[in-house]
């Protein structure tokens, strides 16, 4: 079992999705140069580390999802010189950077695609993808029925530059995007060397797209027909997801990391059914965290979560390995929206932070959740860039409503996200001025004050971060649980007030709260507070 000093236990992590976090140079789109300059920005809210979304060379199909050089910067988000700038100044400020690594697919632009696809069938170069002959007397039809998560088929035919059909190649997710074989030796020794690569150039750790993708099934069989290609779901029945080949995959980054020094983490997105699926990515031989979709999933509902919160903590207990918690990705709709939108979804917001960061382990945080942002639901069609829109028949709007760069400053778009009169790559909603980090830095009461104070609290109290909890009695729509020494935090899902069983000073609340009168605790409805004494 691991020793309980690892950073990443107890760690308040802040992704930035790095085209919409800031835009150094007025091109619309964020860049490296943007985040190194409001780096103190990150500190004065109190996180100990940040995740970097992919930066690399790639033509953006799939927002850089999609990579054609895992060894480069996108000449759009900067250069490697930057990149080594901004991690010298990160860690220069104490916090820790962590990277994507997209280990399941390629973009179609990368050296390697490309020549597969000049290749013959049968060629060395086809061997690092899944390529296959069609079914059918004349291989029209695809190798099996998988479908992509972006909707249609999951294979795409290729076709000679006189428009003769061939073989079939895979994609789980766009056509630009095609699945490495990782029956290949030379992908797993590929990504060994990508590996070090960054962790020469001192990052503290990868976060791992698709970390329940790469094996497959080798018998490629089809799926029932009603079966949901959807990884925002999970499946350990799928053929191509939560195969027992990845685990060995793994425990050989897990020595490649070990051998650098200080603490350099490997942080699983797997999308999988269950929190004991989840727990076997963690064992001490291999991946140090995994995201608890379970729980960002979850809906407002008291019994729900309680159950979540039991069984991540058991699971994850079961391995040694601490439990990750999560309100809000660039996957999915921001969760002040999720919980019902206008002021009911930013009070049920605010509450969650103060469960999230009072429970015990690590807590990944979103960029823009600090502001309270909401999705962006009214993006023009003609400006969404989200391959589900097209994929999906024009049916699935995608995710780039959670992707809309952040507001800094001022009351006009681009709001201090790029130099004034620069146009964002996705247009920003009138009136977010109001939610501007400027307009709430110092504002008591404001969301990102919240944030701020919540974290200061975390940070400097022992009972907080890593460690137990025990549950304590309370109302069915109240969860009340105590942090050794001596913290308590409650939080009230219900619609209406109820009072509690607490005594002591009130830290911090996500709305008015008044100090307990003798033994007893008025709580507000869907309001959350933290208690000590």
């Amino acid at each position: 079992m691991e020793p309980q000093s690892h950073w990443w236990r107890d760690a308040a992590i802040y992704q930035i999705y790095v085209r919409s976090f800031a835009d150094s140079n007025g091109d619309g789109e964020g860049d490296l140069a943007g985040i190194r300059e409001r780096l103190p920005h990150l500190v004065e809210l109190g996180v100990d580390a940040i995740w970097l979304t992919p930066f690399y060379v790639s033509p953006l199909a799939d927002g850089g999802y999609d990579v054609a050089d895992y060894r480069d910067v996108d000449p759009r988000f900067g250069t490697l010189e930057d990149f080594d700038a901004l991690l010298a100044s990160a860690h220069d400020l104490g916090i820790r950077l962590i990277i994507d690594i997209v280990p399941n697919h390629s973009s179609s632009a990368h050296q390697w695609f490309r020549e597969a696809v000049a290749a013959e069938p049968g060629d060395h170069a086809r061997s690092r993808y899944v390529f296959r002959d069609g079914r059918g007397p004349d291989g029209e039809q695809p190798p099996n029925n998988w479908k992509s998560i972006f909707g249609g088929p999951a294979w795409t035919r290729l076709k000679r530059p006189d428009g003769t059909p061939e073989q079939w190649y895979l994609h789980l997710f766009d056509p630009e995007q095609p699945d490495f074989d990782w029956t290949s030796q030379e992908v797993h020794d590929e990504f060994d060397d990508v590996l070090r690569f960054w962790l020469d150039r001192g990052v503290d750790g990868f976060r791992i797209d698709v970390a329940h993708g790469m094996v497959k099934d080798p018998a490629l069989p089809d799926i029932a027909e009603d079966a949901k290609a959807d990884m925002l779901d999970g499946s350990t029945s799928l053929p191509y997801f939560d195969q027992d080949g990845v685990h060995e995959i793994y425990r050989r980054w897990s020595r490649i990391a070990a051998e650098y020094p200080g603490d350099r983490a490997l942080v699983a997105e797997a999308w999988v059914e269950d929190a004991q699926r989840v727990a076997r990515y963690l064992r001490p031989d291999e991946l140090h965290q995994a995201f608890n979709f379970e729980y960002l999933t979850a809906p407002w509902d008291a019994d729900r979560l309680r159950e979540v919160i039991d069984v991540s903590l058991a699971a994850n207990g079961a391995v040694g390995a601490t439990t990750t918690w999560v309100l809000s990705n660039h996957d999915v709709t921001r969760h002040v929206t999720r919980f019902g939108g206008g002021e009911q979804g930013l009070r049920r917001a605010r509450a969650a932070t103060l469960l999230m960061l009072g429970l015990p382990g690590s807590v990944y945080m979103y960029q823009g959740e600090e502001l309270g942002l909401p999705e962006v639901t009214d993006l023009p069609e003609d400006a969404l860039q989200d391959p589900t829109w097209e994929r999906s028949g024009r049916t699935d709007r995608g995710r780039d409503g959670c992707r809309v760069p952040l507001p800094w400053t001022g009351g006009d778009a681009p709001y201090g996200f790029g130099p004034e009169g620069s146009v964002p790559w996705l247009p920003m909603p009138e009136g977010w001025g109001e939610l501007s980090r400027a307009a709430q830095r110092g504002v008591e009461g404001s969301t990102l004050e919240l944030y701020t104070k919540a974290l200061g609290l975390r940070r400097e109290l022992d009972a907080l971060g890593d460690g137990s909890m025990n549950w304590l009695d309370a109302p069915g729509d109240v969860l009340h649980f105590e942090r050794e020494p001596g913290v308590r935090v409650a939080v009230n899902l219900s619609g209406e007030p109820v009072e509690i069983a607490a005594k002591g000073e009130v830290l911090l609340s996500s709305g008015p709260v008044d100090e307990p009168t003798g033994d007893t605790l008025k709580l507000p409805a869907e309001t959350a507070v933290w208690l000590r004494g």
